[in-house]
């Protein structure tokens, strides 16, 4: 059997055609191409259209016995009910409600009260937030329907108006005690029920319809499974569904999970809990990841230099600059979506390498500073995955493992939330009895060198000193 993942990611449409009788696969994927020159919003219809074309083209003259969405957590837009866009699709990056979320978290109470309830911080990287904005920028938003990219896609393929628990979850509108719609919440911001799709989960599955079809090249009928987020997938395709396992994702933004079977959150807001396809999460997320090596080198060296040669240069690993990697705000530890990154501690012998060195090392620290928040919470994982861009540099691979003091574990497959995807397939099609059991085949491990542990510790402390004094 044949199973088909298509997932709209943060930057690029991405398909798989996974052959479930040999387990090879077929895997493209491809920056989107649109007017929007801020990264943080997109044109759903675009995405979609752009990732459906990618799905047809590698699927053509194959029959597919499933389809399995993926995309990301926290984006909206509002729609009209017949579900066409009425705004962009604001990406988990947008923080344009920075100031409405700045005033909301000085009530205490209030904030605290928003985190138990929903796992999530009061935050602009929050739909329920983005709604506010939203309010605020003029729109009567209680004429609309509220919809991320995948719940739309999901639609474009079914006609059906759902979302997964997985992507709910994410939202700040769901209760993940109770995996819900939160009744309070909703009133609090004076949103109806109406205006929220259905919740499913992943067995849920729904048959691809008539327009679906035809956009993909391939029949009617066929399950769908609606969208579920790329770190909720990423847990699964890593074969991280046994607790004590960690998945450590350095991307165009860094994640941290953790499986746990009920609900894990702190007295005091600072890790997230959300669910995935098969249980929860306790985890913690940066902002500033590749996307702050991406700004650097189209800026610094307008995209004529390769990541390989800016590493090259780089000779100097004693003494760089200090970078707080907060271009796209802040989320893990201190959820300051309002605060701004750059370098400190420049010295006239600086030179440009020097930054982007410097730039390595201040992504780490930043994804540091959560791993120690959820160690204090769930205590030492017994296995830590890694992921991402970050493994296309050995370089920053092994700085990472030198940080942590921590083996790390490569996933030999590039893109885990395929592969997630694809094992919800194999459960739906009766391949596997459950997902959780799909095996992941990592192998590559990633040594730390002890004689570096001090170095970095230095290093580290120096970061926490300007991360304290430029906090506002």
């Amino acid at each position: 059997m044949k199973i088909l993942v298509l997932e709209s990611s943060t930057t690029s449409a991405k398909a798989m055609v996974y052959d479930t009788e040999t387990n090879e696969f077929q895997v493209e994927s491809v920056p989107y191409v649109f007017e929007h020159t801020d990264v943080t919003i997109h044109d759903a219809q675009k995405v979609f259209e752009q990732t459906a074309a990618l799905g047809k083209k590698l699927c053509m003259g194959l029959q597919i016995d499933a389809i399995s969405l993926g995309g990301t957590w926290h984006s909206l837009m509002l729609c009209n009910e017949n579900m066409e866009p009425q705004t962009p699709v604001y990406l988990w990056s947008f923080t344009g409600a920075a100031d409405i979320c700045k005033e909301l978290r000085k009530d205490k109470e209030y904030t605290n009260w928003f985190y138990q309830k929903t796992g999530c911080m009061v935050n602009a990287i929050y739909p329920v937030f983005k709604i506010k904005l939203l309010q605020k920028m003029g729109y009567a938003v209680e004429k609309y329907r509220f919809v991320g990219q995948g719940t739309y896609n999901t639609y474009r393929l079914t006609g059906e108006w759902v979302i997964s628990d997985c992507v709910a979850s994410g939202t700040g509108l769901m209760n993940t005690h109770t995996k819900q719609f939160d009744p309070e919440i909703l009133e609090a911001n004076g949103i109806s029920m109406e205006q929220l799709p259905k919740i499913i989960t992943y067995r849920d599955a729904m048959p691809l319809h008539k327009e679906g079809a035809e956009l993909l090249g391939l029949t009617e009928g066929i399950p769908v499974i609606a969208t579920n987020s790329d770190g909720g997938l990423n847990q699964i395709g890593s074969g991280a569904i046994e607790e004590g396992v960690m998945t450590f994702s350095v991307g165009t933004s860094g994640a941290l999970r953790m499986t746990t079977a009920a609900p894990v959150l702190p007295k005091e807001p600072s890790t997230w809990c959300y669910v995935s396809p098969k249980a929860w999460l306790s985890g913690a997320a940066t902002s500033g990841c590749c996307n702050c090596i991406d700004w650097f080198r189209k800026n610094y060296f307008e995209n004529k230099v390769s990541y390989a040669e800016m590493e090259a240069g780089c000779k100097n690993i004693e003494d760089v600059p200090v970078f707080l990697p907060f271009l796209f705000g802040e989320r893990c530890p201190g959820w300051d979506d309002d605060r701004n990154g750059g370098f400190v501690g420049v010295k006239p012998h600086h030179t440009i390498y020097d930054s982007y060195r410097a730039i390595q090392e201040g992504i780490l620290f930043n994804l540091f500073q959560c791993y120690e928040e959820l160690v204090a919470l769930n205590g030492e994982p017994k296995k830590v995955m890694l992921s991402g861009g970050i493994m296309s540099s050995k370089i920053w691979t092994q700085m990472c493992a030198d940080i942590f003091q921590k083996e790390l574990t490569v996933d030999e497959v590039e893109h885990s939330s395929l592969i997630g995807g694809v094992a919800l397939g194999m459960e739906l099609l009766g391949i596997l009895p459950d997902a959780k059991d799909f095996k992941s085949n990592s192998t590559e491990v990633v040594t730390p060198n002890p004689e570096m542990k001090e170095f970095y510790q230095k290093k580290y402390q120096e970061y926490l000193k300007w991360y304290r004094i430029t906090k506002v």
